[in-house]
Formats: structure tokens, C-alpha cells, sequence
């Protein structure tokens, strides 16, 4: 019997986030809930979310995101639309089928989803967006301030603990590979980043 493709991509978009969101639930400690948005970089390491005036440069676009999550792969798309104001994301699969929108705007985050997981924390997906695309120098003090170390060489980006390597972020016109290591994640971003 020949294999079929599958009917249901979203599945395979969905566990990726559901895995992600529920480590990343069990690394943070409880903070309270009127704290500015933040996650947990390491276990001990609280990052506390950046302002939408330190992006790079905007953007409203379509970006193809191939993700890879304990041996598996996995493939969606997002519309962003980042600037000064804020970031707004839309979730898609493949074949187009509408998963959610996500949206930081002045220090607060609004999340909603029919098909992702309700424990998908949407700050980290924040966190690893302004690691990409935000101004390195803010970056780095705000790294510091979690004793982090970012370490840029020419479009590269590196998250240090000491000599321990947490993220690292390749960057290219056409397409933005980030790797967790601490968390066992990566992604691609494929779009114009020029």
C-alpha cells in the first residue's frame, strides 16, 4: 500500500509547540503575574521582554518557519508584521489553514489559538523573535542583566552562560537559523531579511 500525505498537517505543527510550551512551563519558576513579561532563557536566567521600539528594522511579511523538535520536523507558516508599535504574528499550515494570532503590544501579550495547546507560553516564542531581530546593543544589557554574554560576529548571534553555549543564531538575507541548545530546539525562518 503507497503512503499518503497526511490530511491533517496541523498535527505536526502542533506538537512541536505543545513539547516546547510544556518544558519551558516546568523550567520557569513561579513569578508573579503582574511582573513584565519575561521567560526563563536557563533555569535561573530571567529575561525580561524587550520593548517593540528595539527591533532592528519592521517588517509585514510571510515567513516559511521549519522547525525540528526532538528528532522530528516540522513545517508552518506565520505572517509577521513587526515595527516600534509592536508585533503581531498570525499562524498558519501549510495548506493555509488559520492556527492562531499573537500579539505583543506595549508590554503585554495576547495570545489566542483554536488548535495550539493552551500551554504553549507565547513569551518564549517573543523571546526567540527579539533574539533574532532586535538591536544587539539592548540586547546585550539586557542579557547581562540575566548573566548572559551575547556575542555577535558579522550577522551571527551567540547567548552564553560562561563558556556554555545556549542560542545561536545564523542570519542571512533570505533566511534566519536559530538553535536552542540548552532546550534541544531549532528553526528556520525562510523570507527577505535584507
Amino acid at each position: 500500500m503507497a503512503k499518503t500525505k497526511e490530511r491533517f498537517p496541523s498535527v505536526n505543527i502542533i506538537f512541536p509547540f505543545f513539547m516546547i510550551g510544556l518544558f519551558c512551563l516546568g523550567c520557569a519558576s513561579g513569578a508573579k503575574s503582574n511582573d513584565y513579561p519575561h521567560v526563563y532563557l536557563t533555569n535561573t536566567s530571567r529575561y525580561i521582554l524587550l520593548h517593540a521600539t528595539g527591533i532592528e528594522k519592521s517588517m509585514d511579511m510571510a515567513q516559511r518557519i521549519s522547525a525540528s523538535f526532538q528528532g522530528k520536523d516540522f513545517l508552518f507558516i506565520a505572517w509577521v508584521k513587526a515595527d516600534e508599535k509592536g508585533i503581531d504574528m498570525t499562524l498558519l499550515s501549510e495548506l493555509g489553514t488559520h492556527m492562531g494570532e499573537l500579539s505583543y503590544r506595549d508590554g503585554s501579550i495576547s495570545f489566542s489559538t483554536t488548535v495550539l495547546p493552551g500551554s504553549l507560553r507565547p513569551e518564549y516564542i517573543i523571546a526567540d523573535f527579539q533574539l533574532c531581530f532586535y538591536n544587539s546593543l539592548l540586547l546585550g544589557r539586557a542579557l547581562e542583566d540575566c548573566r548572559l554574554l551575547l556575542e555577535t560576529s558579522g550577522a551571527g548571534r551567540r547567548v552564553l552562560r560562561g563558556k556554555e553555549l545556549i542560542y545561536e543564531i545564523e542570519k542571512e538575507a533570505d533566511a534566519i537559523r536559530l538553535t536552542n541548545y540548552l532546550r534541544g530546539y531549532a528553526y528556520t525562518l525562510e523570507g527577505d531579511f535584507s
